[in-house]
């Protein structure tokens, strides 16, 4: 049985069977699991032997993206290949849902692949604390932050997103609001949803404004499609609503499209402020009010750190990136 083979009985082409071994994200559902029910029906082993000996006189470095629709790490990725192509390293991307157990694939890429590093973009601290003791390579988790780990061969760029997330319903209290919509994120613990959720409620105590979790927030998926979901949904629970937070501005665009298909125009009727500054929010119809990131400062130092540990000019270190408050159009100041 072979690549070949499997293509055939599946009906779609190589290319295809070969995307779907290697966990890229551009093959429908569909077509995936067509193509694993064929590899499962005659279970398929693939031959690695090839790919290992083209690796063997030189690895690459691994970078593990959670989440498809991810912008800022999008920018994040892009700057880092470029830094790393300057400095003649090869680098390889591999996409996984947000759901996923990062440090699982991790385990199962360093088996097969044999990087000589990993650049984890998004991470749950509980995944690394049960799982990473089984990998020895040097590795960089970005925006989270591992320093309350013992492992000496991983460290971490984060925002402080309990702060950040304050700032931004700050901002909104500072402008008026008081009937403040929550959109989005994991809020699990060890999760960055989490943090921003603690820094929502830091700043609703500290003004000694209400917040009730389950009238006015709604977890959900780092995409355009779940914060137009979610901010429909707390619209109808909490009508009063005039402002919402959005925990990363694909949540944000996408509640921002909800609300104008629901007759409310943003600011003047709704204000809404996202998190990640990423750079098409800052040509959006309103322009996007956001709490931004250094994306440039992450994938710089990010790599930094990598090669440095790779090449044992440094251990492992753990540091803050500021984030900055960008005022866009989306928030208007409630009379």
């Amino acid at each position: 049985m072979t690549i070949k083979d499997i293509a055939r009985l599946a009906g779609v082409g190589v290319g295809t069977v070969s995307r779907v071994l290697n966990n890229h994200p551009d093959v429908t559902d569909k077509t995936r699991q067509k193509v694993m029910a064929v590899i499962n029906q005659y279970n398929y082993q693939p031959n690695l032997n090839a790919k290992h000996l083209k690796q063997q006189h030189r690895s690459s470095i691994a970078i593990i993206v959670k989440g498809t629709h991810n912008m800022l790490f999008a920018e994040i990725v892009e700057q880092i290949q470029i830094l790393l192509q300057a400095e003649n390293e090869e680098s390889v991307v591999s996409y996984i849902d947000e759901d996923a157990n990062e440090v699982a694939y991790a385990v199962q890429l360093c088996d097969m692949r044999h990087p000589k590093g990993i650049l984890f973009l998004g991470g749950d601290l509980n995944a690394f604390r049960s799982g990473f003791g089984a990998i020895s390579i040097p590795c960089v988790l970005l925006t989270n932050s591992a320093a309350s780990l013992p492992f000496d061969n991983l460290s971490s760029l984060t925002t402080d997103d309990r702060a950040g997330a304050e700032c931004a319903i700050d901002y909104l209290i500072d402008h008026g609001h008081r009937e403040i919509g929550v959109l989005g994120g994991n809020w699990s613990c060890f999760q960055i949803g989490h943090a921003r959720l603690q820094g929502c409620l830091d700043s609703f105590q500290r003004h000694a404004i209400p917040f009730d979790p389950s009238r006015q927030g709604a977890p959900c998926r780092y995409s355009m499609e779940d914060g137009y979901e979610v901010a429909s949904r707390l619209l109808e629970r909490n009508p009063n609503t005039t402002a919402f937070f959005a925990m990363s501005d694909v949540i944000a665009m996408g509640a921002i499209r909800a609300l104008e298909d629901q007759g409310k125009h943003v600011p003047e009727d709704v204000s809404v402020i996202g998190y990640d500054g990423i750079l098409t929010a800052r040509y959006s119809v309103p322009r996007l009010t956001t709490i931004m990131q250094d994306s440039r400062q992450f994938a710089a130092r990010g790599t930094e750190l990598l090669l440095g540990q790779i090449n044992g000019k440094t251990s492992a270190v753990h540091e803050v990136i500021p984030f900055r408050l960008l005022e866009g159009e989306s928030v208007a100041a409630r009379k």
